[in-house]
């Protein structure tokens, strides 16, 4: 079997494989992620269409096309595209992550967290999803939640800065400044950029 030697001569294969079966879902799918990959938004749509046109359960085209979305600032269009893509797949953690992502955003918590508890069911490494859920936890003022969470991250990822950011800030809403200043001196060494007001805070501890 050829293999490509760049992008174009990829992109030229797929079309070729499309020009002899258009109905080929994984072959649109593959054109679409290579011209993402290009930054042709337009045409990776289109084809992300053509494949879903194929092949309607392909949940990672939903997820995709929910990224086209996102960059255009649409979030109820990512939000959507994500939904769909749990609905034919109902196991698919980076469905759900994306949902609790844009839930967050929109102010929705609760719905928020009930989506990204779901991504970190079906993918317990799931470290994006994991450091939303803390996040979301920490909104709902469910510290020690948002502390177990981030530590659950740390262990996944030990140098994980945003996470160190987190802990400082959970750890200074548990009245542990001690424990905040360890994890803020972490989250600086791994080139986390810490809040001013935050190293003010913590000044007398660091």
């Amino acid at each position: 079997m050829n293999q490509a030697k760049n992008a174009d001569e990829y992109i030229a294969m797929q079309r070729s494989a499309l020009a002899g079966n258009a109905e080929c879902g994984t072959s649109h799918y593959n054109l679409a992620v290579a011209l993402m990959g290009k930054k042709e938004y337009e045409e990776a749509e289109h084809e992300f269409l053509e494949a879903l046109d194929c092949s309607p359960t392909l949940a990672e085209a939903y997820v995709h096309l929910g990224g086209l979305r996102l960059k255009q600032n649409d979030l109820e269009g990512c939000l959507a595209y994500n939904q769909q893509s749990v609905k034919v797949r109902p196991g698919f953690s980076e469905g759900w992550g994306n949902i609790g992502f844009v839930l967050l955003q929109l102010g929705k918590v609760d719905e928020a967290i009930t989506a990204l508890e779901k991504a970190t069911k079906f993918n317990f490494r799931f470290v994006q999803a994991l450091t939303t859920l803390a996040n979301a936890y920490l909104i709902k003022g469910r510290i020690s939640e948002s502390i177990e969470t981030n530590l659950k991250v740390l262990e996944l990822e030990g140098n994980f800065g945003v996470a160190h950011n987190n802990l400082t800030v959970a750890y200074l809403e548990n009245n542990e400044p001690e424990l905040a200043a360890g994890h803020c001196k972490k989250a600086v060494a791994a080139g986390y950029k810490v809040a001013p007001e935050l190293l003010k805070e913590l000044e007398a501890y660091l």
